[in-house]
């Protein structure tokens, strides 16, 4: 029988390759997203592209995220994470090959679909399977982490881009770079185990028992047994005991993003349109700093401050702060630039925790299956907000616009206040139960 220390280490190290696996690849989902908008101009060009289509090579992975999430989550829940964990990073190794070699536009269309499916199930199985092998001390703290590394990829997939953008084929290079981060993903995960909390969830207790004594997990078999759910995954999201949390993850991580990828994806025109000129980049590159610090500092909160505390306040604030901009669009530089800030901090910090709620309010019967619809959910109001806030500026004018941004700021806010459970230093399967019950 092994020792207590070689129990310790054994767990350590299991941890720590799961929690580099599951690090590299968020990051390699924003190194994928962010690398196309490095080399956009590049590849209009070479590919010979119109608007049209270069706005659905753009939309491609978006599309493919909502196919994928769903699908690969219910996989995940019925077949097992491991098989899914792999399988998700394989599919990224052959689409980034793959996308050199691109001799047209429609090509480029289907990989990046294709990869957009993975990017789908790497937020489906990634956190979730980190979930369950995280300690309840500190798990916020540790899949809020990889928030941070989707920041890290996006940017440095612009580095790339721009870095290589006077070479021969700079562009092929830029997209095809992803590989090298897709082979270290694959050999990292290689070797992780099933989840013992999924094996529970299947009644394979005595294989559950058995990692459970080797890496000295600390779960709650009982009631890890008696919250297996038996019926159809996707189904069971919308019965009376789960359609709370269904409705909360999707509506909270929607709520959060719509205004954010519609704000972000179009700054330097609002900010325009708001008077501040040929200041307008520098608005907008200081605003997506002020979100990567953001996200950071939610980092080191959600465990300090609770879940609740750094959800609920941040969604009316920022709130507010769209709605100043809003009903006072011809406020000084100082004020809409203020407001603007705010917003991008405080709604970044907050989504640090669309990498811990959803997981924590599905029991892992159907984790990966919630997580999924939610992260479509979230999809859907990040594709809704992009496409309509060009048109809303034209159409209505910005302060309008931004009133819209608020309204749904608002609707989070509220949605969370009535049903956003407190799970902060809970094991996996309580914080479960917590869900159930209406916050304190």
């Amino acid at each position: 029988m092994a020792t207590k220390p070689d129990t310790d280490r054994s767990t350590s190290r299991v941890r720590l390759r799961l929690t580099l696996a599951t690090q590299v690849g968020e990051g390699i989902d924003g190194y994928i997203l962010g690398g196309l908008g490095a080399v956009v101009p590049a590849v209009t060009t070479a590919l010979n592209m119109s608007a049209w289509m270069v706005g659905l090579i753009g939309s491609s992975a978006l599309v493919g995220i909502f196919i994928g999430g769903p699908l690969f989550g219910w996989f995940a829940d019925r077949y097992g994470r491991r098989i899914v964990f792999l399988t998700d990073m394989l599919i990224f190794l052959v689409g980034s090959v793959a996308q050199f070699f691109v001799q047209d536009a429609w090509q480029l269309f289907l990989i990046r679909l294709l990869m957009g499916i993975a990017i789908g199930g790497e937020y489906a199985i990634g956190a979730p399977l980190l979930s369950e092998y995280a300690p309840k001390a500190n798990r916020g703290r540790l899949l809020a982490s990889l928030e941070v590394s989707w920041y890290v990829g996006y940017m440095v997939a612009f580095a790339v881009g721009y870095a290589l953008v006077t070479v021969p084929d700079g562009w092929r290079w830029t997209l095809a770079s992803s590989t090298v981060i897709a082979v270290v993903c694959v050999s990292l995960r290689g070797g992780i185990p099933e989840s013992a909390r999924w094996l529970l969830s299947k009644g394979r207790r005595a294989e559950a028992q058995a990692l459970i004594d080797r890496f000295g997990m600390d779960i709650d078999v009982a009631t890890e047994v008696a919250d297996a759910e038996p019926r159809n995954s996707l189904r069971a999201l919308f019965t009376k005991e789960h359609i709370r949390s269904t409705i909360f993850a999707s509506t909270f991580w929607a709520a959060l993003v719509l205004p954010y990828f519609a704000i972000s994806t179009f700054y330097p025109q609002v900010l325009a349109t708001l008077g501040l000129g040929d200041d307008a980049l520098a608005g907008s590159l200081a605003s997506n700093g002020f979100a990567v610090l953001g996200v950071a500092v939610g980092c080191l909160l959600v465990e300090k401050i609770g879940r609740r505390k750094l959800l609920i306040p941040p969604f009316w604030i920022t709130a507010v702060a769209l709605a100043v901009v809003g009903v006072w669009p011809n406020a000084p530089i100082a004020v809409v630039v203020i407001c603007f800030l705010v917003f991008s901090f405080l709604n970044a910090a907050s989504s640090a925790l669309t990498a811990v709620y959803p997981l924590e309010v599905f029991p892992t019967s159907i984790r990966t299956t919630g997580v999924g619809f939610a992260t479509a959910m979230s999809r859907v109001g990040a594709a809704i907000g992009t496409f309509l806030l060009p048109i809303a500026l034209t159409q209505v004018g910005v302060g309008f616009t931004l009133l819209i941004g608020a309204a749904v700021l608002a609707i989070g806010g509220l949605v969370s206040q009535f049903l956003a459970p407190e799970t902060t230093g809970l094991d996996l399967s309580h914080a479960v139960r917590a869900a159930h019950k209406a916050p304190v």
